[in-house]
């Protein structure tokens, strides 16, 4: 607003003796007549700052009668911070200047509207004098022609909770939604924070990656408990970008705001359509919407609604509903993040993981879990291949560290062990040997543990198997019976050590139909427990489970032997050997 905009306001204006349109008000008939003219909100004030008359306008955009401002201290009914805070007095530009008879004007203040809200506005304030001499400030003002630019209802600074609870239920929000980096995790913790403490009903709606709006949450409290209404999930409209529309204006970022149900606009969007939709289903007749922001973008919105309690929302609710949302953003935020860097991590990790081979006679399962760190791209490998004499070469293998050096490594290791097995046809233990020799020339690996073997069919349905262990966990060996032992023959030290010693070998028979299981620490170690516990818990899993076929055996040994708070990434590697008949050679 220039000052040109109140031209006509600045000057001290006669009484005509007609004031068609206006109303009765305690000020002089001229001030009156003056405020009815004026095509923008308009009031009047003392020398004590008491406002004496006002005009329509105002109280339109105010949503207050006239009866409201009358006789009041404008500066304590209107003037707050932009946080919705009373306004110290010493801090208010505008009581200044009309206590002292200055002309004054203002891109911005924030005004409290009647229902609580705050609304920012332009203002002008000029002395003027009445026709019975008396000295008033005229207040005229108008708010921003593009709505988004109005703060939604609900900035009133005082919450209905008392001051304890509030910093407790924020407390208790930011501890519970940053203890986790899964975004269902998180959003079920959410709707147990404010339901049924603040409302009856909770609904989530997320903004997907690719700009797509999904209710992903509809939630209300029965008899303590959280019943969940999948019924009103799933896909949504778009979001409109000119819809005045409370939910509309949360998934756009616009402040929290108060939605009436009892109403009944017409629906300006498909969008709106959808929430009275849900609004009419779930008997709510109040509700508050606020958005859920992340650091560089809107994520979603969250409405709370009210069926059961008669009392409604509002705006004194919205602050702290605004502060929940806050943590909410940041806490999801965080958590897609880490989505994003688990995806990454585990496609890359597979990418760098081979296809089994088909082996007439032999069936072959492998499984792969990523770190609980996203940014952990593991080095734990595994490996199987045909060799030149028809042996096939099972390895299973894990790289020192928890970064892409080491999963770099962990290729590397892999393609030089693939060249020395497949190009010289010799015991395990030398293979290896010559491996660690040249690991330290030509990768980056300064330390790993590994287990390489041979497994040859030598007829009668029979197979052998020959190993060498580098530092690494026994593999075990289950009996179509259910008797399971740890191979613990043929171990050495691990890779890296710098010492020219000479590695064992280990060699078995095994039996028809039995089941031969390679895996990396992570399936055994837990912290503060031996190793050896760790194995055994496995042993006495995987005999249980000798009859399930090799991918349902891997899986649930993965299920049930993994400790639950495992901190590595896990490689397994399953062979079931034929229960009869002898396998044909390469």
């Amino acid at each position: 607003m220039t000052r040109e905009d109140f031209k006509d306001a600045d000057t001290t204006t006669a009484d005509t003796g007609n004031t068609a349109g206006g109303r009765t008000a305690p000020g002089p008939a001229s001030l009156s007549s003056l405020l009815v003219s004026l095509d923008t909100g308009a009031y009047a004030v003392d020398s004590k700052g008491t406002v004496v008359a006002v005009n329509a306008h105002a109280e339109r955009l105010l949503g207050r009668p006239e009866e409201e401002f009358l006789g009041r201290d404008a500066h304590d009914l209107l003037h707050r911070s932009r946080y919705g805070a009373p306004l110290p007095r010493t801090q208010c530009g505008m009581r200044q200047a009309y206590m002292a008879g200055r002309t004054v004007q203002s891109e911005e203040e924030w005004f409290e509207r009647g229902d609580g809200s705050l609304v920012r506005v332009s203002w002008l304030v000029t002395p003027c004098r009445t026709d019975d001499g008396a000295e008033r400030a005229l207040v005229l003002f108008h708010t921003p022609r593009d709505p988004e630019e109005v703060r939604a209802p609900g900035s009133r600074f005082i919450s209905p909770l008392p001051e304890l609870e509030r910093l407790a239920l924020l407390a208790e929000t930011t501890t519970q939604l940053t203890a986790t980096l899964d975004v269902e995790t998180a959003l079920r913790r959410l709707v147990r924070l404010v339901v049924p403490q603040l409302a009856d009903w909770a609904v989530v709606d997320l903004v997907t990656e690719r700009g797509e709006v999904r209710r992903t949450t509809v939630v209300h409290a029965d008899n303590g408990d959280l019943v969940r209404r999948e019924d009103l999930q799933g896909p949504l409209a778009p979001v409109p970008q000119d819809s005045l529309m409370p939910l509309a204006r949360a998934l756009r970022g616009v402040s929290p705001a108060l939605a009436d149900p009892s109403l009944h606009r017409t629906p300006d969007s498909p969008l709106a359509v959808e929430q009275r939709r849900l609004f009419a289903e779930s008997g709510i007749h109040s509700a508050a919407v606020a958005p859920i922001r992340g650091l560089r973008e809107v994520l979603g919105a969250l409405t709370l609604g009210r069926a059961d309690r008669p009392e409604p929302f509002t705006a004194a609710d919205l602050p702290l509903l605004e502060d929940i949302c806050r943590r909410a953003g940041l806490a999801l935020d965080n958590a897609r993040l880490y989505q994003r860097q688990r995806k990454v991590a585990e496609t890359m990790q597979r990418h760098l993981l081979p296809q089994l081979p088909h082996v007439p006679g032999l069936e072959m399962s492998a499984r792969y879990l990523a770190a609980p760190d996203a940014s952990q791209v593991g080095g734990d490998w595994y490996d199987a291949f045909v060799l030149p004499d028809g042996a096939t070469a099972l390895v299973v293998g894990d790289v020192v560290g928890h970064d892409l050096d080491a999963a770099a490594g962990m290729a590397q290791m892999r393609n030089v062990l693939r060249a020395y097995a497949w190009s010289q046809q010799d015991p395990p233990s030398r293979i290896v040997s010559r491996l660690d020799r040249a690991a330290v020339h030509i990768t980056e690996v300064t330390m790993a543990t590994l287990l390489f073997a041979r497994m040859s069919p030598v007829g009668d349905g029979r197979w052998t198997l020959s190993w060498t262990n580098a530092g690494h966990p026994p593999p075990l060996l289950v009996t179509r019976d259910g008797e399971a032992r740890h191979l613990t023959d043929g171990h050495g030290i691990l890779l890296g050590s710098g010492t020219d010693r000479p590695r064992p070998d280990g060699e078995a028979e095994l039996p028809p139909g039995a089941t031969l299981l390679f895996y990396t620490d992570g399936l055994i170690e837990e912290p503060g427990r031996d190793l050896e516990e760790g194995m055994e818990r496995l042993r006495v899993h995987a005999a249980a489970l000798a009859q399930q076929s090799p991918d349902r055996f891997t899986d649930l040994v993965l299920e049930r032997a993994r400790p639950a708070d495992n901190d590595d990434d896990v490689a397994l590697l399953t062979v079931r050997v034929p229960v009869g008949g002898a396998a044909s050679r390469h």
